[in-house]
């Protein structure tokens, strides 16, 4: 743009490539992707995974974020795209070339808010009026339906069953178990997670809510951060 770099923020429904977000963003910060999914959440509903490419501030191999834990306490499975492998996310950028090759290609943008009005003019023609090939030459809307899953307005409660045992992760992003410390990453800071027995006496699992987030081994006392990668 005329005054800066505009941070193109989208995200597709899987099933029926609708485009449900298409934000013109100034940064790729955690407030501002937040700010941008809250507003996309209260239209249409929260889904029940989202896949993501790696970096600011989706996360990255070996280490969760807060952005991360912030759509798990949504009741949203993350999943992440194999680095440098832009193949796992195929449809999105399919969509992404069909952005640039309709929108961008041209220039000649001013602002934030001028980006805005020509993404908000488009996305709508993109899902309702441009048949897509891989659709049978139909559009995003014949296909899409909303979440019925609302977007809670307070964040819900973590809650582990009577087995977990619970405990407080320190500042360090660790927290304590039988008398030693494990390291499960500092955007945990302040969380309680639940460690859960598992069939091997010598490893437990670690869970942040329903999401298992990582497993210990207790003979080691070593930490093994669980994280879902699409191949």
């Amino acid at each position: 743009m005329a005054s800066g770099r505009c941070h193109a923020l989208t995200v597709l429904d899987d099933h029926s490539r609708y485009a449900l977000c298409l934000g013109a963003l100034a940064n790729e910060s955690f407030q501002s992707t937040q700010e941008q999914l809250i507003h996309t959440f209260r239209r249409y509903g929260l889904p029940w995974r989202m896949t993501m490419d790696n970096g600011s501030p989706w996360g990255e191999p070996g280490r969760y974020t807060r952005f991360e834990l912030w759509l798990m306490r949504l009741g949203i499975g993350v999943s992440h795209s194999r680095p440098y492998h832009p193949q796992t996310q195929g449809k999105d950028e399919r969509f992404h070339r069909t952005l640039k090759a309709e929108v961008l290609q041209d220039g000649g943008f001013r602002d934030l808010s001028h980006v805005q009005r020509i993404f908000d003019s488009w996305r709508p023609m993109y899902n309702r009026e441009r048949p897509h090939e891989a659709l049978g030459l139909q559009t995003p809307a014949t296909r899409y339906a909303a979440s019925q899953r609302a977007y809670p307005e307070q964040l819900p409660p973590l809650e582990y069953g009577p087995e977990d045992k619970v405990r407080k992760v320190q500042s360090k992003g660790d927290f304590s178990f039988e008398g030693h410390e494990y390291v499960i990453g500092q955007a945990f800071t302040g969380s309680q997670v639940g460690v859960r027995r598992t069939s091997c006496d010598e490893t437990r699992e670690v869970f942040y809510g329903v999401h298992r987030v990582a497993t210990i081994n207790l003979k080691h006392q070593s930490v093994s951060i669980e994280k879902a990668r699409l191949k």
